[in-house]
Parts: structure tokens; sequence; C-alpha cells
């Protein structure tokens, strides 16, 4: 590092490929700083419930400082975390390979053997994660058993794999994951309430994995800030590094600045594109003109069913997501839950009636309120609302693409690319929301937006700042180096080329370990 510098890398963002880049850059000796837009979260500072909208969701104009955000696009409505872990905070915690049509279609297909190459990068992240297999079943994933068996897929339902502490319920325990080096840990309870952040130190998020590790090899991370300009020193390709820009994300917006060899952007879709975007209009004109393209929503639909039943079961108990049905070689599906009292979602969502006019879908909704008023009651007062509901999310493998841009009005804008424009009337999903909710006397609802404008909503956006042949045809190359400038890399949601049809943590993971294997050791240079 040349004198005049602060650090060798500096990594913007904390998720899951911030994460492995501040281990994997430290262990080789390089001086790593990670910039953070969210807060620091300790076991008790997160919400019981989903109603504590101060500690659960992001949006600090609104005072709201927790790290779940909504991010409401015109083609889809995003789900993202906010804070030291990222999406690790919120995620549902289930760790799938992808099938291979992951590995050979998309822009990156042509750039590697992916299947082949990226296998021992899987295994690597499973055993940083802390992978293991969902011990117990409850109510919501024996309904999913049951509807396997309805339709002859009773050998492709099964639990989850999940970045999930077992062990005995309640039980502390020494580090049980790295000979010790790692923090204490204690028995999941299977409490249903990963998604509203674990108080009870059971889940592998990644400030307790790569970020833990990371800071004792010294890795600094410096959190409530805000990256809002990268500019190159000296060099036009920053081969003489870059100075970093960043501001309060919460309160006062003090600015600061940083000079550095590298960096690595590591925001998500929803931070790292936007950014990038900016950054090419103003000080990074490098950047291929593929940046914001090949954005994929991983063809999700988002149902919610409630029960009816007199005497329901518990469908809060268990794991946020503690199996899954593959219902055929493009799709499957998942039981979403979340812990006890948290009935947030019940206020933003509506009955989903499948048609392709707005005044249709209305109608259709009265036409319910008509034939059912008391089951359609019965689902929106219902008391114990959490215990009463399950979140079916269903997903896809077939690709479609929507293109971000800078909005003048709001952040960002999409627009359709390639393929349909995402949707939330997937046919196959409601027909297996149809079933679940028959099993429980239910009404399948969807996110309000999804049925008034005909959107979908996804916790899985990917794409923005893709692998490509030459900056022709992508943002970054097989290795995530930026086209266009020296030691600077995309590892996050944005670098993901292909729709995986899977919850994508996990291949986040594993592409970011194989990136950061491509960087060599430090060598000092002698006096």
């Amino acid at each position: 590092m040349k004198a005049n510098l602060d650090y060798d890398y500096v990594i913007i963002g904390s998720g899951f490929g911030g994460s492995v880049s501040a281990l994997r850059l430290s262990e080789k000796g390089y001086k790593v700083l990670v910039i953070e837009k969210g807060k620091w979260f300790k076991s008790e500072d997160f919400p019981k419930t989903n109603w504590n909208l101060k500690k659960w969701l992001w949006e600090p104009k609104l005072n709201l400082k927790g790290f779940f955000k909504m991010t409401f696009l015109n083609h889809v409505t995003v789900l993202s975390g906010v804070g030291v872990g990222g999406g690790s905070l919120t995620y549902a915690n289930t760790l799938p390979i992808p099938k291979k049509e992951f590995f050979n279609s998309g822009s990156w297909s042509n750039l590697n053997n992916w299947e082949e190459v990226l296998s021992p990068f899987y295994d690597i992240a499973y055993k940083m994660l802390g992978a293991a297999q969902n011990p117990k079943l409850y109510a919501a994933d024996m309904a999913i058993k049951d509807i396997a068996k309805e339709i002859g897929k009773e050998e492709h339902f099964k639990p989850s794999k999940v970045a999930v502490y077992f062990g005995e319920a309640g039980k502390i325990v020494n580090d049980p994951y790295f000979e010790g080096k790692g923090p204490n840990r204690s028995g999941c309870i299977h409490c249903g309430a990963c998604m509203t952040g674990c108080r009870f130190n059971s889940k592998n998020t990644l400030d307790k994995n790569y970020l833990y590790l990371a800071q004792k090899l010294g890795t600094k991370i410096i959190a409530e800030k805000e990256v809002y300009n990268v500019s190159v020193i000296n060099a036009e390709n920053g081969n003489d590094g870059y100075k970093v820009e960043f501001k309060s994300s919460i309160g006062n917006k003090q600015k600061d600045s940083i000079t550095t060899k590298g960096v690595i952007f590591s925001g998500g879709v929803v931070g790292t594109v936007p950014l990038l975007l900016k950054l090419k209009q103003k000080s990074l004109p490098n950047l291929s003109e593929k940046v914001g393209c090949n954005v994929r929503t991983n063809n999700e639909s988002l149902l919610v069913v409630t029960s009816t039943e007199k005497k329901p079961k518990d469908y809060s108990k268990g794991l946020a997501i503690g199996s899954v049905l593959h219902t055929d070689k493009n799709s499957h599906l998942e039981p979403v839950r979340y812990g006890e009292g948290s009935g947030f979602f019940r206020i933003l969502t509506v009955p989903i009636i499948h048609n392709k006019y707005m005044v249709l879908r209305l109608l259709g909704i009265l036409g319910l309120a008509f034939k059912y008023p008391l089951k359609l009651f019965k689902t929106v007062f219902a008391k114990d609302y959490s215990k009463r509901t399950t979140i079916l999310l269903f997903m896809q493998t077939l690709d479609s693409t929507l293109r971000i841009k800078l909005g003048k009005i709001t952040k960002m804008k999409t627009q359709t690319e390639q393929g349909k424009k995402p949707n939330a009337f997937i046919p196959e999903a409601l027909e297996l929301g149809k079933k679940f909710s028959k099993k429980v006397k239910g009404i399948p609802y969807a996110n309000i937006t999804d049925v008034l404008l005909g959107t979908s909503t996804t916790a899985h956006v990917l794409g923005g700042a893709v692998m490509g042949e030459d900056i022709s045809k992508g943002v970054i190359d097989k290795n995530n180096q930026v086209f266009g400038y020296k030691n600077m890399f995309v590892c996050d949601g944005s670098m993901i080329s292909a729709n995986p049809g899977v919850n994508p943590s996990l291949s986040i993971t594993a592409i970011s370990e194989h990136a950061m294997s491509k960087i060599p050791v430090k060598i000092e240079k002698p006096f």
C-alpha cells in the first residue's frame, strides 16, 4: 500500500459478499475497512415482533432505524436487509444450491464451468455459515408435506438446510464452529422469529462468523455511514487508488472520506446498482453501459394464508423456512413463518384475484366479501394472526429481466428488458395457494401493491452488475473485477448473472469466496 493511502481495501456493505471479502482479505494481510449504512445489532436489540417498527423497519427519514427495508419500484417491491451483517439479520436462514440450469445460463455461462468451479466454494460457504438440516417439522411444514402427497411429489419434499445452531434448545455453549475462535452460541428454540432478528443467539448471522473473525484479524467496521462518491486518484483507471466519500446515514449528514488501493461494492442490488449508476455519471465514467441491466426477481410469488379453523395449529412455530417442496424442475415452494405476535403484514395485504385488469381484481375482492363474508372477516381480524398465518414463497428458474435506472422523482425506476415482466399472478403459485388455503380454511392474500398494480414482491432481487465476457456484455469479469478499473470488485447479489430460482445467499457467499481466492496474498515491499 502506498504510504499516502489509508487502506488496502474499502468494502461498501457488510452482507454476504462484503463479509466474505473482509475476512479473506484480512487473512491475506490487507488492511480492510467495511462501511455499513445500517446499525450494529446485538441479540437484545431485535424487536419481539414486527409491530415495533422503530426497531424493525429501516427508513431513517421517518426515524425508523431497524434492519428490514422495503423498496417500492414500478415493477417490483423489494425486501432487503440493512445493518452490520446485511441481509443475514433478516433472512430466513435457508442455504440451497441452485439446480444445473443456474450455472449454464445467463451472461456468465460461457466464462467457466461454474458448477464444477464453485463446488468447493459452496462447501466452504456451508462450513462458514454453519449449515445444518432442520431437525424438526411443524404445522406449516406438515401442511406442505400433505400437499406434496396430493400432487404426487412426496419424494420432492424435504427439510431445509439452514444457517442455525440447533444443539440443546436454549443451552449456551462455547463456539461450536471455529475451534473456539468464534462467539458462544445458544441452541435454537424454534420460535419462528428468525426474520425479525434472532433474540436467542442461535441464527448464524454474518456478525457471528465472517465479520467476527475478520475483526479479530484487524478489519475495521464503521456503521451508520453511507458512501455517496468513489473517485480515482490520479490514474484514470484507478491504478493509483481511490477516494471514498461517505456521510452519516442517520441524523446529521456529517461527511468524511478515506483513501484506498481497492474498492469492493457489497451493498446489495438496491445499494450497489443505484450507486454505480450515479458514479458512472459523475466520477467513474469507464463503468460498463451494462450497469443496471439483467436484473432478476427470481420469478417469485408471495402469498399469505390465514387459517380460520376453530382449533388452528400454531403456524408460527418452527424456523422461518423449515422445509421445501420442489414442484417441478423449474419451481419450488417454501412455507414461511413469523414468530408469535408479528402481524404487521396484515395491514399490507388484500385477497389476491387473478385477472389482467385492476378494476376486475377489485370487483373480485368485493365478490369474495359477498360470497365468504365470515371467512373474510376472520382472516382480516384474526386473533393471534401470526399463529394462524403462513406465507407461501414460490420461486422459479424461468428467466426474465428488468433494467434499473436512476429516477427523477424516485431514487430508482425499472423498465422491462427481456421476457415477461414480473407479476404476482403465477398460475402454479395460485393453484398451490388455493390447495393450502383449502387445508386451513383460509383465503390467499398478497401484498396490496401486487394486487392493485399487478407487480410482484421479492426478497431476492438479483443482478444489475453482472458478469460478462467483456465490458460490452457485463459490468464485471469472471473473477468479479470491474471492467475499466483496477482493484475494484462487486461482491453481492448484483453480481448474480442468471436466475437461481432458490434463496441466493449461499450462492452469493460461494461466488464471493471464489472471487477472493483470486486475489494474491499481500507482499510488503522492503524499504
